[in-house]
């Protein structure tokens, strides 16, 4: 099979012909320090790992009234062009003493976001390996009328998309995530708005304010779905929706109950009339929350981080109570079996994650989201013993030994 028939075949419920192998995203950071700079599909090139080419792309939806922003600038590390207005404009100055780093080597940039009746700001700060939220948006409860009212609702750009997608062919599998907030977002509209008002004070909003909260995502949501609506046609293979905030390690079955299961349940049925896969990402816990994940009906679910890695993911566990249902992607512990230990212990892993996940398909190895530290060796270990995970003559049941 080729990269992208494999892939396409566990996220059917298919067999492949060996178990697919690849990692959730290549970092910028791990290329450089390790690789020699060389780009993502290099590295799939290198290590013989099924390839993942990730495209984000938008486009105004109103072209009268909206225009690719101006300021932006080099566009980042999974960001899309992203679309202004008149009357919602996006200002960006360095927070850094002139001539001075801070600890670290960490930089600070502040968002203003301007509109006619008020000004937002948020912070973020970054380091060589990522970034994170040092300020977030939405200080006052009233904040989200602006948003609500402003915020242009960007299209997919589809004819970049299936450019891209024709020109990758069947290389491998063409991933894309559902719109996120400007800047600085998640997929999922409950992990969105953890960026923007941060992960504490949502969940004490759900208590102290429920119906602010659905104010809240339904913005978010509205934007989400209007561009999912414009991806009728779009060659992806799979979008991403979700993120580590809805995990169980953050939040509550009964909050994931009642505040994000409700909006991506929708979007989720919304990406599947639009010819769209999706796969609910939920770094961190997901065991209390996988039967109420896989009734959402999404084709896949990532990350299974496993115990060792601050998660609660038990493969053989989750394979029996929703194996059937959809595609597992990820399970592999980065962390341990990535640095500091030997190649043969690299490849037993995998040979774990393939016995307890494997099973009649339906299962794409990964590790369990982002890795920045990794010894190229041990990689190349995990790589050839996935590819040496084949099936058994009754296509069935993954072979239980070398």
């Amino acid at each position: 099979m080729t990269g992208k028939r494999r892939f396409l075949a566990a996220l059917r419920g298919e067999i492949p012909d060996r178990l697919p192998v690849t990692t959730h995203h290549v970092m910028p950071y791990f290329l450089d320090r390790y690789m020699g700079g060389i780009d993502d599909q290099a590295f799939f090139d290198r290590f013989g790992l099924d390839p993942i080419q990730w495209i984000v792309a938008h486009k105004p939806a109103d072209p009268g009234r909206e225009y690719f922003d101006p300021e932006q600038g080099e566009i980042g590390f999974l960001e899309a062009r992203r679309v202004v207005s008149d009357d919602w404009r996006i200002h960006s100055e360095s927070l850094n003493p002139a001539g001075t780093q801070l600890q670290r080597d960490e930089t600070t940039i502040r968002y203003t976001f301007v509109t006619p009746v008020k000004s937002l700001t948020m912070a973020l700060q970054s380091n060589a390996q990522t970034a994170w939220v040092r300020e977030p948006l939405i200080k006052e409860k009233s904040d989200i009328d602006i948003i609500g009212y402003y915020l242009p609702h960007p299209e997919c750009d589809a004819s970049a998309i299936n450019r891209a997608a024709q020109s990758y062919g069947e290389r491998g599998l063409i991933r894309g995530h559902v719109l996120c907030f400007d800047v600085y977002g998640q997929p999922g509209c409950w992990q969105d708005a953890c960026c923007l008002f941060g992960t504490e004070n949502m969940i004490l909003a759900t208590f102290e304010d429920p119906c602010w909260v659905h104010e809240f995502l339904q913005i978010l949501f509205e934007r989400k779905m209007s561009y999912l609506e414009s991806m009728a046609g779009v060659q992806y293979d799979l979008l991403e929706l979700g993120g580590g905030d809805a995990s169980s390690t953050v939040i509550s079955p009964k909050i994931f109950e009642e505040f994000v299961a409700p909006y991506d349940t929708v979007l989720i049925e919304a990406a599947h009339r639009a010819g769209q896969r999706i796969s609910y990402h939920t770094c961190g816990g997901m065991m209390p929350l996988l039967e109420r994940i896989a009734a959402m009906n999404p084709d896949a679910m990532e990350t299974f981080t496993p115990r060792s890695m601050g998660g609660d993911a038990e493969l053989s566990a989750a394979k029996e109570r929703i194996g059937d249902q959809v595609c597992m992607i990820g399970g592999f512990d980065q962390y341990h079996f990535f640095n500091g230990c030997s190649a043969h212990e690299t490849r037993a892993e995998v040979r774990r994650c393939f016995r307890e996940a494997g099973a009649g398909g339906r299962y794409i190895l990964s590790p369990s989201d982002h890795f920045f530290d990794a010894d190229p060796e041990l990689i190349r270990a995990y790589a050839g013993e996935a590819r040496s995970c084949i099936y058994g003559a009754s296509r069935a049941d993954p072979l239980e030994e070398y």
